[in-house]
């Protein structure tokens, strides 16, 4: 069975096994705001997700990872659905996501209904510089 558990304090070490982006003085934040999860399957934790308001109003998939031998079982498509619900029931209506053009990802999305809606290029700061970012949309009421 799989559940989202919002990510606690005593997660951090979990956490940081996975999401190698996220600066330690944020961790804090997405634990106060509520906006982190540790996944879990059958009672074992496998993953981490977190997620923002993306101008303040849309919420925003910033980060999805399982461990690898979690993959491909269908384990984000149940994530996504419970959370795109919780986020129904505070009563938003849309949610976004992002990925880079060179990543499978943007096919799993399309797969949950999200739609392209733009992108991001980053090539005037070579320490930013990545292949193009693109968003995704979704309404969920």
């Amino acid at each position: 069975m799989v559940e989202l558990k919002i990510v606690t304090y005593e997660d951090k070490d979990f956490w940081y096994t996975f999401d190698k982006h996220l600066p330690e003085s944020e961790f804090p934040h997405i634990v106060e705001l509520k906006r982190g999860y540790v996944v879990y399957n059958d009672g074992k934790p496998m993953g981490v997700w977190r997620w923002n308001l993306f101008w303040d109003n849309t919420p925003f998939i910033t980060m999805i990872y399982f461990e690898e031998s979690e993959r491909g079982k269908g384990i984000g498509r149940q994530v996504i659905s419970m959370w795109e619900e919780e986020r129904r029931k505070e009563g938003f209506t849309t949610v976004m996501t992002s990925t880079q053009v060179d990543e499978m990802a943007q096919h799993f999305y399309r797969k949950m209904g999200y739609e392209d809606c733009g992108c991001l290029v980053l090539n005037r700061i070579p320490e930013l510089e990545q292949p193009m970012e693109m968003f995704m949309i979704k309404k969920i009421g």
